[in-house]
């Protein structure tokens, strides 16, 4: 997929990651009805400057029960906003219900695209019946391959779990398992300018070396930062904006929802 911006303006990617929705649109988790929390973020991204973005890119664990209607719901939302949504399985999701239903214009499940003048690489981390991640030798050879291919666009790369560590145990324990592995690739291939992700229910935003490494928080409950063990976070369903420039520049912010909301 590519999208109509030119290749020498800034290209403009709204996150939205882990709204967990149900069959039941009444249904809640951890005390939040998460098709409304989801609704409601689409409603703020859509009144801020930057709407409308180049493409949305929904990192995974979409749906929390693996059920149809749950991914008919989240292809409702979206279906009629005129914008390219990049969607990316987690470890909660069903992925050949997404690849059956999330596969066709405006949707797109994994692969490739190109935004303005960035190349954007969307992995898929999912392990059935784990809730921690993985590539895998195969995945990581053709990513290896693709960057190979195409040296000199700036890329980004999506997936749903984190490939860094977060600073908490519990968290860390259900990561991605061959983050080492993809951290040595991209080593080898400067023009990655940055990883995203979602998975963590929170927000962070460092550096490797020249790549940005950021995660967005959830559409719904997030989760306390650097915390040993489980524990909810109190600060309201959020996402993540993106501006990416042709250098190679990343710009981004995070947007949370108002207590009233």
């Amino acid at each position: 997929m590519s999208t109509a911006k030119s290749a020498t303006e800034p290209a403009v990617l709204l996150q939205v990651t882990d709204p967990h929705l149900h069959a039941n649109a009444a249904s809640r988790m951890r005390g939040v009805n998460t098709y409304d929390t989801f609704l409601a973020v689409l409603d703020d991204a859509q009144r801020a400057s930057q709407w409308p973005p180049d493409a949305i890119i929904a990192t995974g664990d979409l749906v929390q029960d693996e059920s149809r209607e749950g991914y008919e719901r989240f292809k409702a939302c979206l279906a009629d906003r005129g914008i390219p949504v990049l969607c990316i399985p987690g470890n909660h999701d069903d992925p050949e219900i997404m690849a059956e239903l999330l596969d066709e214009p405006p949707f797109q499940c994994c692969g490739e695209a190109q935004v303005g003048a960035w190349r954007l690489i969307m992995l898929s981390t999912f392990v059935r019946s784990q809730d921690s991640g993985a590539l895998g030798s195969k995945a990581l050879a053709e990513l290896n391959a693709r960057l190979e291919a195409r040296t000199t666009m700036p890329t980004m790369i999506c997936m749903h779990h984190q490939p860094v560590a977060m600073g908490s145990a519990w968290l860390d324990g259900v990561g991605l398992r061959d983050g080492d592995r993809l951290m040595a690739i991209v080593d080898r291939h400067p023009q990655v300018r940055a990883i995203v992700w979602g998975h963590v229910h929170q927000a962070s935003d460092s550096t490797h070396g020249n790549v940005r490494l950021l995660s967005a928080p959830s559409t719904c409950a997030q989760f306390l930062p650097n915390n040993p063990y489980f524990a909810l976070d109190d600060r309201p369903p959020g996402y993540r904006w993106l501006k990416l420039y042709p250098d190679g520049t990343v710009q981004t912010s995070v947007a949370w929802l108002d207590a009233g909301r």
